[in-house]
């Protein structure tokens, strides 16, 4: 079996911090998303594969040097271009060969060991699944109706959802299915692992489910993101920084070297302040700001604010700031 990293989307629901920064290396705590999924493949002993597009791939190249893990580029430059997680699956085959597959979305942050899981893995199909319990939130996802442990029933993002429980980011799928891949890409949607499977349980084919608690993250929004920040920023790592003595630090946070804390400022809990930021009488909480931003006499609340920013004179809250921005109100 080998596994293979999704990270070739272009992640427009986040954007514009994500129009020039690949989704699966935005930091969560003082990681990068996929560091956490690459620490849960370490106990598998199988080889790693990062899937990615030629838009991001100098993103990734010195990352999987560093990690040990081989990239897999499609030759693809914007979103309408790209080949989808299935077309992508198809370059993995003709490039990797036929092979049983872990196929692990790379925007997903989940609490259950790989191990655990593949020791539910028979051969046939396998889909990790988890309970959202909302219907409404439902409705984003592939929803699976289950009898024991086996899918009776997928709806891909259905209007009226049949349950709460929803497919995360989390395959395995066995040689033969992936030698059907050809078959389906004749006429399926190639974006979506979803209605592969939906195609695949119509044809027939028994797929099973591995349920799992605690907790589950799809990196696609906003809230999502700062919600994973909330949930595994566990500790402060704090770099090399300039803080002033009348500032003060409410754990836990992540603070990058070179940032300043200046005057009466207030950073936490759950902040994370990027490299060579400069935070001046402000208050940052619940939020993410990227390097090089600059914010004075601001409240910072639930908001993620992109590199060399400038804000001043402002109460943000649940905001999305984009890369270079200058807001600021008058004095």
């Amino acid at each position: 079996m080998k596994v293979l990293i999704m990270a070739g989307g272009y992640a427009t629901r986040l954007w514009p911090i994500t129009k020039d920064n690949p989704k699966a290396l935005l930091p969560v705590g003082d990681r990068v998303i996929l560091d956490y999924i690459l620490e849960k493949t370490k106990e598998l002993d199988m080889e790693v594969y990062i899937s990615t597009n030629r838009f991001f791939a100098k993103y990734f190249e010195s990352y999987a040097e560093d990690k040990g893990v081989e990239l897999l580029v499609e030759d693809t430059l914007h979103e309408e271009e790209k080949l989808g997680t299935i077309g992508a699956l198809k370059l993995a085959i003709d490039e990797l060969g036929l092979d049983d597959y872990l196929v692990i979305a790379g925007d997903n942050l989940f609490s259950f060991s790989l191990n655990e899981f593949l020791k539910h893995y028979s051969g046939k199909p396998l889909i990790a699944v988890y309970d959202v319990g909302d219907f409404e939130l439902a409705k984003r996802y592939g929803v699976v109706v289950l009898e024991e442990n086996r899918v009776i029933d997928f709806q891909e993002k259905p209007a009226e959802p049949k349950s709460t429980l929803i497919s995360t980011g989390v395959y395995a799928f066995p040689k033969e299915i992936m030698a059907r891949i050809d078959e389906y890409l004749k006429n399926g949607n190639r974006d979506s692992p979803g209605y592969f499977i939906q195609w695949l349980l119509s044809d027939g084919v028994d797929i099973y489910a591995y349920k799992f608690d605690n907790y589950w993250y799809d990196i696609g929004s906003s809230d999502s993101y700062l919600e994973a920040l909330r949930t595994l920023l566990k500790e402060s790592h704090i770099e090399e920084i300039q803080i002033s003595p009348y500032s003060k630090i409410i754990p836990p946070v992540v603070i990058k070297k070179g940032a300043r804390i200046l005057g009466r400022s207030m950073i936490g809990p759950y902040a994370y302040i990027g490299e060579n930021c400069v935070i001046d009488s402000s208050d940052v909480s619940d939020s993410i700001i990227f390097r090089n931003t600059i914010i004075r006499n601001s409240t910072i609340w639930r908001s993620i604010i992109d590199e060399k920013c400038e804000i001043r004179n402002l109460e943000l809250k649940k905001s999305l700031v984009g890369g270079h921005a200058k807001i600021q109100r008058g004095d």
